[in-house]
This record gives structure tokens, C-alpha cells and sequence, in this order.
């Protein structure tokens, strides 16, 4: 057994020596730590005196199954994963090595590549759910208000603190749904501007002619409707912070106008020719590549350099994998108290589906799934069945992407067989075939007994 750095310890138990051989030589060359045992007793006695994160056990072997030894490692450790391999595959072996708790089942002789993918996918099935565990026992902290303990957020609050040390003006990139706005708000209010006004502008949202007033104020009698002088959103901010969001929406003769409050700290109410002095910090923040646009020309060049002393680019979820349970958490938490509810659990399937969605939508589109499943589920477990379609059909999709269509069906096939304990003619029904292809189909699958 060799001790490596990777914390995974997988134990093979087979009373085969040359298999248990193959596998142990195989799975070292990983970088996991390996233990065999020859029988179910043995295996036992080395899960008693050692954490073992996976349990890959042979079907049949003499006095203890397999089947049993799986059944004793769900009763008295949850925190073991198990994988089954067997020479003599059968339906029923399968949907009962299913049901008892294996989470995958091989049959020999298979790849190199079968088992390590196989080993894989089982890990990684464990890790979620212990994160899931760890996290859920500690509600999760909101630094500046954004959720995230992975190394990428950890350079944006760095990058936050750097950038609310200093008067520079920053720029804020990142997708629709990432939290630009909650990152602005961070830099204003751990600056020394802090009690000062934090003034947010969704660009975007205000038609083209009415930024200019909206912006800058106007007189009395500047236009149709002008019945009094007003101010604008820049003279509200002074003294402390301007967020202009989406600011690659506006047009180029708004962009040369901000260039001038930028360059001259100045602004000039629409219909007023005196410009007046203001002291904001001016943050700006956009979802698209401003760079591709200078070369559209419909971006200034030197406005993008005037924004851009200070970059933060927030990364998208799917690049942060590991804050996706954290922030499952910290949702459920506070819409459970806002409607003065327990907050559920999730299941161990539910979090790996919702761990490996692609959430286009970042953050925003996370919480608004998990305030939905708070608000409408009863139950205080969520499951699969209980996630919005579009989630379990994106798991569905990414599960068949690295693999050839007759794996897929082969998965499937088994996976309807174990719903239905085995039953050929209910399986048959779901699938929308006979009974003889299906038969057909699985002989193929099972290959030579």
C-alpha cells in the first residue's frame, strides 16, 4: 500500500489475488491509498481501523456476499462510498447491488478508463455531500455581502479591499447575475466615503433621451416639462460614490460628456451653461467585452482607459464550483426565516444536480431556484424530482456528454430496471419497447456470463 498526498482511500476487496492485484496497481498509479482485502470479514476489520472513503467489493465471494458487505457498510457508515464489480452480471444482481446502496456497478472485465471514471464519479458523489454536511452545520458568512470561499472570490475581495483603500476609478466586470452591484456597494462603503451617498444608475434602464437630465439635473424651462430645476443623480452623489451599471449601454455622445466629469470633475445641468463642481467617485461596471466594442466603434477608447484604472472581473458561478453549496445554503437560510420556516435539506442527488448545472444566470438565477423550492416545497427534504425541470434535463445531458451513445443507453436501461425492481414488462413499458428487445438489448449489455 502506498501513502500518497491525495486524501482518498479506496479498499478492494475480491477473492481473486491477480484482480485485486490489477486494481490495486492501477488505482496507486492515481496517487489514491489502497487497502485489499481477500474477503467481506477481512474488509471489515480494515474499515474498523481505517477511514476509507470507497469500498470497491466483488459480488460473489465465499461466506459474505458482496450484497452483504455493502449492506453493512450503509448501515454503519454513511460516510463510505461503494462501488460494485462483479464477473457473473445479471439483472437481478444489479438492481439489488442498486437498492442495497452501491453507487456503481462493473462488470469484468472492464478499461482502465471504465474504472477510473467510474471511481471518479463515486468520489465525487461523496465530496459533495460532505461539504454539503460541513457547510450546512455552519451558517456561511457574507463578506461585504457576496458569498464565496473559493481562491477566485478570495482575489475579488482582495482586489475590493485594494480598491476601496483608494479614490481610483474602478471598473467591474462580469456577467449579468454575478453581483457587480454588491461589489460596488462594498468598495463605497468600506471607503472613506462610506457616509456619504451611494448612488446606483442602471444605464440601460433609462431611455436615451432622459439620461442627460437624469445624470446631470436640468433648469427650470430646459425643455418641455422642465417646471422646476432638479438635480441629478452625479450632485446627489457628491462627496461620495456614483455606480454607473451597464455603462456600455449608453450611447457615444453620453460617453464623451462622462469623459468630461471624469477629466474636469465638473457637470452641467441640461439647459445651464455654468458647470458646476462635483466630488464623486465614479464606479462603472459592464457584462459585455468593452474592448470588442472600441473596435466597433461604439465605445470610446479613451473613456474605457479613464474607467479603467482598477479592474475587478467577478467570475461567473460555473467557475466557481466550490461556493455553490455555500450559497445554497445561505439562500435556504434566509428565505426559510423570511417565511418563518424550517429551512429544508437537500438530498445528496439533489446538491450534485444543482452543483453541475451551468447556471447561466449566476447567483441571481440560484437564489431565485432555491426561494422557489423554499417557498413550494412542503417537505423537509428536497430531492431531484422536487428541482425545477430545466436542472434535472441540464444534469441529464451533461451525464451523456463524454460518452458514446450505446453507454448512455446502457445506463438508462439499468436505471429504469432498478426503478421497477427488475419487472421486464414494466421496464419494457417505459421504455417503448417489447419485451424481446429488451432482453436483446440487455444480453448485449451483460455480454458472455
Amino acid at each position: 500500500m502506498a501513502i500518497t498526498d491525495k486524501k482518498e482511500s479506496i479498499l478492494v476487496v475480491d477473492d481473486a489475488p491477480q484482480t485485486l492485484e490489477v486494481i490495486r496497481r492501477n488505482l496507486t498509479s492515481k496517487g489514491y491509498q489502497v487497502f485489499t482485502a481477500s474477503n467481506a470479514q477481512e474488509a471489515i476489520k480494515i474499515i474498523e481501523s481505517a477511514p476509507v472513503d470507497l469500498v470497491i467489493t466483488d459480488l460473489k465471494m465465499p461466506e459474505v456476499s458482496g450484497i452483504d458487505l455493502i449492506r453493512h457498510i450503509r448501515e454503519n457508515y454513511r460516510d463510505t462510498e461503494v462501488m460494485m464489480i462483479t464477473g457473473y452480471p445479471s439483472i437481478e444482481s444489479a438492481v439489488e447491488a442498486v437498492k442495497t446502496g452501491a453507487e456503481e456497478y462493473l462488470t469484468k472485465p472492464f478499461t482502465d478508463e471504465e474504472l477510473f471514471s467510474a471511481v471518479e464519479r463515486t468520489l465525487d458523489k461523496l465530496h459533495i455531500r460532505r461539504a454539503g454536511q460541513a457547510r450546512f452545520e455552519k451558517m456561511p458568512t457574507a463578506s461585504y455581502g457576496l458569498i464565496g470561499e473559493s481562491e477566485k472570490m478570495r482575489n475579488v475581495f482582495s482586489r475590493i479591499a485594494k480598491a476601496a483603500s483608494t479614490s481610483a476609478t474602478v471598473l467591474i466586470t462580469g456577467e449579468s447575475g454575478t453581483g457587480k452591484e454588491l461589489v460596488a456597494r462594498a468598495i463605497h462603503y468600506s471607503s472613506s466615503r462610506a457616509s456619504a451617498q451611494f448612488v446606483p444608475v442602471n444605464c440601460g434602464a433609462i431611455p436615451e433621451e432622459l439620461l442627460e437630465s437624469e445624470l446631470f439635473g436640468h433648469v427650470k424651462g430646459a425643455f418641455t416639462g422642465a417646471i422646476e430645476s432638479r438635480a441629478g443623480f452625479f450632485q446627489t452623489a457628491d462627496g461620495g460614490t456614483i455606480f454607473l451599471d451597464e455603462i456600455s449601454d449608453t450611447s457615444l455622445a453620453m460617453q464623451a460628456k462622462l469623459l468630461r466629469v471624469l477629466q474636469d470633475k465638473e457637470v452641467c445641468m441640461v439647459g445651464s451653461s455654468r458647470p458646476r463642481n462635483v466630488d464623486v467617485r465614479i464606479l462603472a461596471s459592464t457584462n459585455k467585452d468593452l474592448l470588442g466594442l472600441i473596435r466597433k466603434d461604439v465605445f470610446r477608447e479613451d473613456l474605457y482607459y479613464r474607467l479603467n484604472v482598477i479592474t475587478i472581473d467577478i467570475p461567473p458561478l460555473r467557475d466557481r464550483n466550490d461556493d455553490i453549496l455555500l450559497l445554497i445554503q445561505y439562500s435556504a437560510n434566509k428565505f426559510a426565516k423570511d417565511l418563518g420556516k424550517p429551512a429544508p435539506k437537500f438530498s445528496d442527488n439533489a446538491l450534485q444536480v444543482l452543483k453541475n448545472y451551468h447556471w447561466p444566470g449566476n447567483v441571481r438565477e440560484l437564489e431565485n431556484v432555491i426561494q422557489r423550492l423554499v417557498v413550494m416545497t412542503d417537505e423537509e427534504m428536497i430531492e431531484v424530482p422536487d428541482l425545477p425541470s430545466l436542472l434535472r434535463f441540464s444534469a441529464l445531458r451533461k451525464a451523456g456528454l463524454n460518452r458514446t451513445l450505446a453507454e448512455v443507453e446502457a445506463e438508462y436501461i439499468q436505471n429504469v430496471l432498478a426503478s421497477v425492481e427488475g419487472n421486464i414488462s414494466k421496464a419494457s413499458e417505459i421504455l417503448g419497447i417489447d419485451r424481446k428487445t429488451l432482453r436483446a438489448k440487455l444480453k448485449k449489455i451483460q455480454g458472455p456470463s
